[in-house]
């Protein structure tokens, strides 16, 4: 039972951990994961992604630890009931970190900039849409 849009690519120089972690905030952060809601068990989203699941582990308790999961003994693990608001430092680092990797396949590609923010826009849009009063 693997989460619809979470995926790992073992070519990918970030590590299939921080994939999975990603992945998940993603989720959560586009509603695909509502608060309150199951998370695969480690064996089952193991097997699925086809890594080992001790890689698993080490996501999901990162993801602990950030307050976005929560593991109810002998129940399972959950998206926390309220998604903790994340540092302004911390975000800033991890929009810095994502933009460097988004740059560097724009380029990589061939892409230019009017081309790589549209399709910046366009992933913004789908994942997070537009909120009462903020402009588009």
């Amino acid at each position: 039972m693997n989460p619809r849009g979470l995926h790992v690519d073992p070519r990918d120089a970030v590590p299939i951990w921080k994939q999975i972690e990603e992945g998940v905030r993603r989720l959560v952060g586009s509603g695909a994961l509502r608060p309150g809601a199951a998370v695969p068990s480690v064996r089952d989203l193991a097997r699925d992604l086809q890594v080992n699941p001790a890689t698993v582990v080490r996501a999901y308790q990162r993801l602990v630890d950030a307050g976005l999961l929560s593991v109810k003994r002998g129940e399972g693990t959950f998206v926390a009931d309220s998604i903790p608001a994340v540092p302004k430092a911390e975000r800033g680092r991890a929009l810095t970190e994502g933009a460097l990797r988004y740059a560097s396949t724009a380029v990589t590609v061939g892409a230019s900039r009017d081309e790589t923010a549209r399709a910046l826009d366009a992933a913004f849009s789908r994942l997070a849409p537009t909120k009462e009063g903020e402009k588009k």
